[in-house]
């Protein structure tokens, strides 16, 4: 088989390779960075002016990307290669049209778009039709079944809207007395109110993971081969991530599984690029938790840990280019928050943070602030990952966020 060889255009001429950012945040803005060191021209879209990937982008487009006809005719006016979705509030059902008519490749697929942003449609296909392990669930869509879903799952258990990121709207539901007021907070929280909620049974595990799976074309052949990062540690505060740490330490046959897993889901998304697949450990068993189709917040730390961070393999996989997953050193993230409810923040500190040689940082860019509203990371490199940790924490704790 003779395999075609990739090429891309120059940005800004009639040549341009152009991909269309759907969602603008701070990993969208490493997804645009490494595109752009491939010479491809970026168009960033997000619902409001001034988001992270923005400010890196060749062109921005501030629109409401859930309206089926906004989101049309801002395809239509680009006219893109690849359409790369970063979030959940999109109108799925055009990638969809788009993909069918052949105007666009959808990153990873049109299919896995409309699956994964929903919580129901992705654990339906894990645990239903490939009969991976998950934890129990329910969906509910009335107050009512919500109620009934929570007495069969059982306390606690978890709730979630089957469309939010970041922890929005998720809870832990300790007894019935706390259902209703889990039911009202997952209703606002969600990013795009569809009504249904999921319940989810509490595992009792060990720690959990992100595998980072990328499908990516052979180089040689141009067959889709699939290829893991080393697991990811991470820690989570009500659902929103924390800090993440590589290589998580497991047994072989849990990191076995935990492939074996990831695998099966990513090759029924189909596609190619770079999937954040987030699973329960306990010894040697595994439970499928969530996959995003794109770079995942927790993989923050590959800057400092890998040759090739998730967003170049990201890059690199969605234009058919080779990738390389292997880790260079043993490292870790921790999450800079704002603290405060503003704009036109100022961040101090920065000298401290960076003392250390083995520390850096991103700082985002987020126009406004909210108190738990990530505004960048720290990394840090060190001989193991506990004091990867205990680095990665100072430096975040450095950054002070001040009001101006």
């Amino acid at each position: 088989m003779i395999y075609m060889s990739v090429t891309i255009g120059t940005p800004l001429q009639s040549s341009a390779y152009k991909v269309l950012l759907l969602g603008s945040g701070e990993l969208g803005k490493e997804v645009v960075i490494s595109l752009q060191r491939l010479g491809v021209e970026v168009h960033a879209a997000d619902r409001y002016d001034h988001a992270p990937a923005m400010q890196v982008a060749h062109f921005s487009h501030t629109l409401n990307m859930a309206d089926p006809e906004a989101l049309k005719a801002l395809i239509s006016q680009v006219k893109p290669h690849l359409i790369v979705p970063e979030i959940e509030a999109i109108a799925t059902q055009v990638l969809v049209e788009i993909e069918e008519q052949n105007i666009a490749t959808v990153i990873p697929s049109a299919k896995a778009v409309n699956l994964t942003m929903n919580r129901e449609g992705i654990r339906r296909l894990a645990a239903e039709e490939l009969g991976l392990p998950t934890s129990a669930y329910r969906f509910a869509n009335t107050l009512e079944a919500f109620r009934a879903a929570c007495d069969d799952i059982g306390y606690p258990n978890f709730v979630k809207p089957v469309m939010s990121s970041s922890g929005k709207g998720q809870s832990r539901v300790k007894s019935f007395d706390e259902v209703d007021a889990a039911w009202e907070y997952a209703q606002t929280g969600g990013r795009v109110n569809q009504g249904t909620l999921i319940v989810e049974s509490q595992i009792d595990f060990d720690f959990e993971i992100t595998l980072l799976t990328v499908r990516a074309k052979n180089a040689e052949t141009g067959e889709i081969e699939t290829s893991f990062c080393d697991p990811i540690g991470h820690r989570q505060d009500s659902g929103d991530y924390v800090e993440s740490w590589q290589p998580q330490l497991m047994t072989a046959l849990a990191l076995e599984e935990a492939k074996r897993i990831a695998n099966k889901v990513t090759i029924a998304l189909g596609g190619c690029g770079i999937f954040g697949v987030e699973l329960f450990v306990k010894g040697d068993k595994v439970w499928f938790s969530e996959v995003s189709p794109r770079p995942h917040d927790t993989g923050l730390v590959t800057l400092a840990s890998q040759f090739q961070s998730e967003f170049e393999l990201h890059a690199r996989a969605i234009l058919g280019l080779p990738v390389n997953t292997a880790r260079h050193s043993t490292a870790a993230s921790a999450v800079i928050y704002a603290g405060v409810d503003d704009t036109n923040l100022s961040f101090t500190g920065l000298n401290l943070a960076l003392a250390n040689p083995d520390t850096d940082l991103r700082l985002f860019g987020k126009p406004e602030g909210f108190k738990r509203r990530r505004m960048g990371v720290a990394t840090a490199r060190a001989e193991t990952t506990d004091h990867a940790r205990e680095l990665a924490q100072h430096a975040a704790q450095q950054v002070s966020v001040q009001q101006n």
